[in-house]
């Protein structure tokens, strides 16, 4: 329990039982804060509405003495002794802001709720806040200032990563614990994955293969959407504009009741593509066929929406969500010599689709239930045209390859028991996990195929002391394709005392073979690529070590955390030159990572600083027959800084990372060639203002400071691309503009 201060300022110049909620700040209203007033036989519950209002409907008696307790987060609790007369009168109630930020919450992987210094594994949290301060619009915006991960882009497949040194198809990405599908070249495009509805973001590195199966060696990125609170009710409207030609419109509802809570909300993004002699500030406008038509960056525009309901039976809560997305990617060829007069234009489709079911919550004192089941649909198109640029008539190419469809389906189920309760020695878990996966396109062996997964498994929470936590885990698994081998971890999480956590976990890790890298086809005169039916299974083990310090002295929280990672995994499969021009899948035997990383972060009042740094091995294979080093090492540092004027109600923050040099070594024939990507720095800096009683944010702010766009490379030459002396990275500096208008009201609700 925090020590607070509580401040009345009584008036009897009206008469009236109200009462109304303030900043000590700075005098602002505080809506939404929940208050008590009680004597020896009544206890009535309240919340200020949107003017931090709050009436006070039950009868007062002038000569009882009442106690008044107000709590709403970011502010201390507040306690006070008043008389019925007083009560009576317009009476002001100060609450004091926090000056330390409150613990995140995680539910990825845990038993129960919980703040993040009591969840078994590491988890790193990127909350509602954050985001906004970034000004990020999708992923890739988020993970590009994220410590150990390193961004992929292609400006066809958009934009992937690698977590702890390890590729895109070893992540698991989630959606209220619900699988995202539709890797292309193996990773999920990040840019597709928009945050307008999102809360927040939970990160857990290292393998989480017992409850998330296959795809989840690296690590498990889950977004958690928002949800509406009790007798809640938003209209909010969100606009962004950046310089480099983006242009963003969604709008979001959410309506709740004291069961049933109901979110809706969608819109259009648009990015009018970007090549390096475009002008600051680009508009769209009418222009003439020529060179400039083709972008660097290609121009893409985007449609989602977004529909979720919940409803509270007793201790029991259901959830429907759907999602849609549709997004169009157009890449404008050169005028083709010797008169410039047509063109060979590309256009890109992907349709996402994602209904899901909750059922979680409690089914007795000791036992709950976490259980979602989803059917999700993912569908890739690409056209080509051949359009006569004096008459824009367009006609379809005759060339087979130059037309592809892929069509992507997933049903899945996954259930978890939960026996759980404070007093217990052991609580414990058991779940089933089911993936029914099918592939279509005339680039798939025979236009269909496809793979199911059956797995159970079981883990427990083993607590000899109250301090220390043992979790070991087991999923025995059915795959119709190839033998799933059992997987198999444990976590130790040991609280040596109030301020310093030791957590320790190895992990068996496990990746079944996509159906594209076992039945792929693709022959034609460009391309020569051919699935592997003999696939084996990638494994790994991972060890992770991590000491978390945690220390406040008076108004400063102080953040220590270390870790060190090891990852070890067999039977990698990557694409390779067989023989000749055909490129195939291929197991290629071992692959390790391994890498330390240091994190400092305080928070004194309203600022707060963060200083992290990583440094990662990624391992050399030709070192097994060659005198070159085993492991090829990179470093990266982070620095976050915000700042909260309370008074004048404005937040600056910068947001820098620094990416080292990234070493490599290949071999072409009998040659070892040693590769790099150079290093470079992302700098980002914004300000947002809150307007009329907190219902505008504006957000300014300049991304990529440096003005990074490409970085130096001799990357050899592969079956997507040819041999490249630099790889893209940004779009130059650019502004961006956001402006959110939301309307809130909420209900006065009333508990005996």
């Amino acid at each position: 329990m925090r020590y607070f201060i509580f401040i009345l300022l009584l008036s009897n110049s009206l008469r009236a039982q109200e009462l109304r909620i303030l900043s000590a700040k700075d005098s602002s209203v505080i809506p939404f804060a929940f208050l008590s007033v009680k004597n020896n036989t009544d206890n009535n519950s309240y919340t200020s509405d949107i003017e931090g209002k709050v009436v006070i409907s039950h009868p007062i008696q002038d000569s009882i003495l009442y106690t008044i307790q107000v709590q709403v987060i970011g502010y201390k609790p507040a306690s006070k002794n008043v008389k019925g007369k007083d009560l009576k009168t317009n009476t002001s109630v100060f609450l004091i802001p926090n000056s330390v930020k409150l613990d995140e919450i995680v539910i990825t992987a845990q038993y129960e709720t919980s703040d993040i210094n009591s969840a078994i594994q590491k988890v790193q949290v990127i909350d509602a806040e954050k985001i906004a301060q970034m000004g990020a619009v999708n992923l890739k915006d988020v993970f590009t200032n994220q410590l150990n991960i390193r961004l992929e882009h292609d400006n066809i497949l958009g934009t992937g990563m690698k977590l702890q040194g390890i590729g895109g198809e070893n992540v698991k990405f989630l959606i209220d614990g619900a699988p995202i599908i539709g890797r292309l070249n193996g990773t999920i495009d990040l840019s597709q994955i928009n945050l307008n509805n999102i809360e927040r973001i939970e990160i857990i590195e290292g393998p989480l293969s017992v409850q998330y199966g296959t795809n989840a060696i690296a690590g498990t990125i889950n977004l958690i959407s928002k949800k509406g609170r009790r007798f809640e009710k938003i209209i909010a409207l969100n606009s962004y504009y950046e310089s480099i030609g983006t242009y963003n419109l969604n709008i979001a509802s959410t309506f709740s009741g004291k069961m049933n809570s109901l979110q809706v909300n969608g819109g259009r993004n648009y990015f009018d593509g970007w090549h390096p002699n475009h002008r600051l500030f680009q508009f769209p406008k009418s222009s003439i066929a020529d060179s400039n038509r083709f972008q660097q960056w290609k121009p893409k525009e985007q449609y989602f929406f977004n529909a979720g309901f919940q409803k509270q039976l007793k201790k029991l809560e259901i959830g429907l969500k759907s999602n849609f997305f549709n997004e169009k990617i157009t890449n404008r060829g050169y005028p083709r010599a010797p008169y410039a007069e047509n063109s060979f234009d590309d256009f890109y489709y992907t349709n996402r689709m994602e209904n899901c079911i909750f059922l979680q919550g409690r089914l007795s004192n000791s036992w709950k239930i976490n259980s979602v089941s989803a059917y999700n649909y993912f569908q890739r198109l690409k056209k080509t045209v051949f359009k006569d640029l004096t008459t824009l008539i367009e006609s379809t190419t005759g060339n087979s390859s130059d037309q592809d469809t892929n069509r992507f389906n997933l049903f899945m189920s996954r259930a978890s028991f939960i026996h759980t309760k404070d007093s217990a020695l052991i609580n414990f878990e058991l779940g089933y996990d089911i993936n029914l996966e099918s592939a279509l396109g005339k680039r798939i062996s025979e236009k269909s195929q496809s793979i199911n997964d059956y797995a159970v498994f079981a883990s427990a929470e083993y607590k000899p002391y109250k301090q220390l936590v043992i979790k070991p885990a087991l999923r025995i698994a059915y795959n119709s394709n190839y033998k799933a081998p059992l997987v198999p971890s444990l976590n130790l999480k040991w609280d040596l005392d109030a301020k310093h956590i030791l957590r320790m976990s190895y992990g068996k890790g496990f990746r079944s073979p996509s159906l594209k890298e076992l039945y792929f086809y693709f022959v034609d005169i460009n391309h020569n690529i051919i699935g592997n039916q003999n696939l084996k299974s990638e494994n790994s083990n991972h060890f992770t070590v991590n000491y978390n310090y945690n220390s406040l002295i008076q108004n400063c929280s102080y953040k220590l955390d270390f870790s060190a990672f090891y990852n070890d995994i067999s039977n990698l499969i990557t694409l390779s030159q067989t023989k000749g021009n055909e490129y195939s899948y291929i197991n290629i035997g071992r692959f390790k990572t391994m890498g330390l990383q240091i994190a400092n972060s305080c928070n004194y009042k309203q600022l707060f600083i963060k200083l992290s740094a990583n440094y990662t091995g990624r391992y050399n294979i030709i070192s097994e027959n060659s005198a070159i080093s085993e492991f090829s090492y990179s470093p990266e540092v982070q620095f976050n800084f915000a700042y909260q004027f309370i008074k004048s109600k404005t937040n600056i923050a910068c947001f820098y990372k620094y990416n080292g040099k990234l070493p490599s070594f290949v071999q072409s024939g009998n040659e070892i060639k040693s590769t790099y990507i150079e290093g470079f720095q992302i700098l980002d800096v914004t300000i947002s203002q809150l307007l009329l009683k907190n219902h505008i944010q504006l957000t300014l702010g300049c991304k990529n400071i440096f003005n990074i766009q490409n970085v130096n490379s001799n990357l050899s030459s592969g079956v997507h691309s040819g041999a490249a002396t630099s790889v893209p990275i940004s779009m130059g500096r650019n502004y961006f503009i956001q402006f959110n208008f939301k309307l809130t009201g909420r209900k006065n609700e009333k508990i005996n």
